[in-house]
């Protein structure tokens, strides 16, 4: 099986190189890295010479592949190296640098792998998901990570949100290419600015992952649209910027009321309360005093209960 995916991928048309984005990766690196740049350089205009991951999927599990896999030498990714590594994952790296083919999409089936780079796997273990946890995974198309996060547990929720309409597309596709329909009830899809959603959710989640946009040098790099790149590289100062808001803003989701229990013990506060907390703090108000209740005195008179 392995053999004739291989020569699938062999017969694909080579990527070609968007000069524009070249010359100004060789303006920016060379200065960034100096002597360094040239080994880098090697490794990013050369398809053949990127590793990609081989992420199973344990809803449609392929034991043909895997064994192809064991025999062709490939290892699996991170064994024994991380004190949180779900037993339900399976990830498959080649001890040398070539990549499968992905598989296409076909409605009503479920694919068997998923293609990333390892490095892609390492904030999803770094977020420890248990079962039945509230998830966010804030910036999450093409889907890969939400992928994965399902490998690691089930969760209770899972929010998949994508502010660019055509990475939404590619993760609604994914969603329905990799996960079997009673799953599918447990997650929603939104198309919402991440930097918004906090004020909007807040004390929502138990985890969140935040996926931040980044250059992606290594895609844009092989643009076949010359004025979409040059246009692109204006775009990327702006990132930085972009990402500090994001990290900021996710804060506000995440479960303040666990940290409060972890502390003070389990029912020291309820999910309701932190929420209110929360809507007073960013109105400026740190009071913790109960407002006035309609129907009832606001203060009471002791002389007079007592006549």
């Amino acid at each position: 099986m392995l053999t004739r995916l291989k020569a699938k991928s062999e017969r694909k048309v080579a990527k070609q190189i968007c000069k524009v984005v070249l010359d100004h990766f060789e303006k920016e690196y060379s200065r960034e890295l100096g002597d360094a740049w040239h080994t880098v350089r090697d490794i990013l205009t050369s398809p053949s010479c990127w590793q990609y991951a081989v992420l199973l999927n344990r809803f449609n599990y392929p034991f043909e592949l895997e064994k192809d896999l064991h025999l062709k030498g490939y290892h699996s990714l991170f064994q024994g190296s991380l004190p949180y590594y779900p037993k339900s994952m399976k990830c498959y790296l080649s001890r040398t640098p070539h990549r499968m083919p992905s598989e296409r999409h076909q409605t009503g089936n479920l694919k068997k792998y998923y293609l990333l780079n390892a490095a892609s796997l390492l904030p999803v273990l770094a977020l420890e998901l248990r079962d039945g946890e509230k998830v966010l995974d804030l910036c999450a198309g093409p889907g890969g990570k939400s992928i994965a996060l399902l490998q690691c547990a089930y969760p209770g929720y899972l929010h998949c949100n994508e502010y660019d309409s055509l990475r939404l597309r590619w993760l609604r596709q994914t969603l329905e290419s990799f996960i079997p329909q009673p799953l599918v009830n447990v997650i929603k899809v939104s198309e919402l600015d991440g930097r918004e959603m906090g004020d909007s959710q807040p004390e929502t989640f138990d985890k969140v992952l935040v996926d931040a946009p980044c250059s992606n040098d290594r895609s844009w790099l092989f643009s076949s649209d010359s004025q979409n790149a040059a246009c692109r590289i204006s775009q990327r100062r702006n990132l930085p910027l972009l990402q500090i808001e994001l990290l900021r803003k996710v804060k506000t989701q995440l479960k303040c009321k666990k940290k409060i229990c972890a502390v003070y013990g389990e029912g020291a506060v309820a999910d309701r309360m932190c929420q209110k907390w929360f809507v007073k703090f960013r109105a400026g108000d740190f009071s913790l005093d109960d407002a006035p209740w309609s129907g009832r005195p606001v203060e009471v008179d002791s002389d007079q209960i007592e006549t």
